[in-house]
């Protein structure tokens, strides 16, 4: 038996009397009968209540193994509720296995946890399993109701939907905070007091640091957490409502409806959703959620809270997003200046209709550059020229630009990346294939090199940038040929300097 809160073991109690009662009224206690009352006021031996926690020895297992030998006194079952059985030894769960195997009809196991992953696999096919599940809000509204009316307590629509939020699905802790409430003699509960008991803040004094972060005003935001915490608010209620204010705030602004505020409270939300967008209360749920992860561990609370409302009040995460979407506008129109581009040069092939007469070859000319001088920067029309040249005329052939886009790796911080590919050449085999051909077979070290996930990507992105279009990589070794051999002249391919050559 699972349960996200609470309420097993009690459930387990209730069972024990279910099964065990003199007069049951469709399946229920009548809680009125000899075993019944045993069984609530704990005096039946019948039924045992076993807490795992504290008693997890292979010992107290075989104990029970011993006692279950024996009939039951009164009840009709002996009943052992074993809770937060999850806490039991190896050893323990091992001597239990042979019993849960092979009861005696006269015995019943009901185990309790809440963690029913750490049970064995051998536990847990050997028993029916329930799962509790959380109350809606409705529920425990519909109960808090129940309970006001009967003890004659008078209570706001508001603070019955605080109680249930803040008990997260759990009747227990609803009827818990209900009952603090009333601690002080006062039979009139409203939503101030509830906030006031928990410690958690006025919904005003959330709508106003909030607006205060998306506005940046650190210095406003900073007063007002002050005076926060001077009221002695803890820390880590106030900064998970502020979190749970924002998530609010988003959820009204994708779907324009909320439940649990008042009018005045949607109007004030509203003015604050006109003044942000979606990604920036993401960025902010995200941040201050960090925030509270590192509260937990830090013995200077309140230093690490300010200096996370400050953090969040900079205009660095607003600007990061606007340099996010300029970066994608730059994209989308380089993407679309290259497809105006490439479609120019096509009509310009098509209406030259002129034969064309071949060249005759001019002698080979070698001209060799000192490796201390610098390599002369191409300008940016030489660069617009050479991403245009750079396309694949047709499926089949070579890249031509493939010196560029290894260079390209070297500027990038992919020095080793860059060393490997030299000497290299790229073929697009298909549409979305380019295939690479090194000269010689790959050695161990080159492939764990250009294999490696955050080098692929880098050359595939790089090829897909200048294509145009997604590109998967294949690197395929290519023994060296005459052909190879001829587009190397004079062996000057083991040369450390660069060589340009000049027709």
């Amino acid at each position: 038996m699972e349960e996200e809160e609470h309420g097993k073991t009690s459930s387990a109690k209730i069972l024990a009397r279910a099964i065990n009662c003199l007069n049951p009224h469709d399946g229920e206690p009548c809680n009125k009968c000899e075993i019944c009352e045993g069984i609530l006021a704990g005096s039946l031996t019948d039924v045992v209540e076993m807490d795992a926690a504290s008693n997890n020895s292979v010992e107290d297992i075989r104990q029970i193994r011993d006692e279950i030998n024996f009939l039951p006194t009164l009840a009709k079952y002996r009943v052992y509720i074993i809770d937060e059985v999850h806490m039991l030894s190896t050893g323990a769960f091992n001597a239990l296995l042979k019993t849960l195997e092979e009861p005696p009809e006269h015995v019943k196991f009901i185990l309790a946890t809440t963690e029913p992953q750490k049970l064995p696999p051998t536990i847990l096919s050997r028993c029916q399993r329930f799962d509790f599940k959380q109350l809606s809000n409705e529920d425990i509204i519909k109960r808090l109701k129940v309970i006001c009316d009967e003890s004659k307590i008078e209570i706001t629509k508001e603070a019955l939907n605080t109680i249930a939020v803040l008990s997260e699905g759990a009747a227990r802790d609803a009827i818990s905070i209900l009952e603090r409430c009333l601690q002080d003699g006062e039979t009139k509960i409203s939503e101030d007091k509830i906030k006031e008991l928990v410690g958690i803040p006025k919904t005003d004094v959330l709508n106003e640091i909030t607006k205060y972060i998306i506005e940046n005003d650190a210095i406003k935001a900073l007063d007002l957490v002050g005076k926060v915490i001077n009221e002695g608010k803890d820390v880590n209620n106030f900064l998970w409502e502020i979190i749970k204010y924002i998530k609010d705030v988003l959820v009204y602004k994708t779907t324009n409806e909320l439940q649990i505020y008042s009018k005045d409270d949607i109007e004030k939300i509203k003015e604050i959703v006109g003044d942000v967008s979606s990604e920036r209360l993401l960025n902010l749920i995200y941040s201050l959620s960090e925030l509270e992860n590192n509260i937990k561990w830090s013995s200077q609370k309140n230093i690490m809270f300010q200096a996370g409302i400050i953090k969040a009040c900079s205009k660095q995460e607003n600007n990061g997003i606007k340099e996010l979407e300029a970066r994608i506008t730059k994209l989308e129109n380089m993407l679309e200046n290259r497809k105006n581009a490439s479609i120019e040069i096509k009509n310009e092939e098509k209406t030259d209709n002129k034969p064309k007469v071949a060249k005759p070859k001019e002698p080979v000319k070698i001209e060799v550059i000192p490796s201390k001088e610098k390599e002369q920067e191409p300008t940016n029309i030489q660069k617009e020229e050479i991403k245009i040249a750079c396309k694949p005329e047709s499926i089949g052939k070579y890249i031509e630009c493939w010196t560029d886009i290894i260079n390209e790796l070297k500027q990038s911080g992919k020095p080793l990346m860059y060393t490997q590919l030299l000497g290299t050449r790229a073929r697009q085999v298909n549409e979305n294939l380019v295939e690479v051909e090194f000269p010689k077979k790959i050695t161990g070290f080159a492939k764990s090199v250009i294999e490696l996930q955050e080098n692929k990507k880098e050359l595939m992105g790089i090829i897909s940038k200048e294509i145009g279009k997604e590109i998967q990589v294949k690197y395929i070794e290519k023994e060296e040929t005459k052909e190879t051999k001829e587009e190397n002249p004079v062996g000057l391919e083991g040369l450390d300097i660069p060589i340009n050559i000049i027709e």
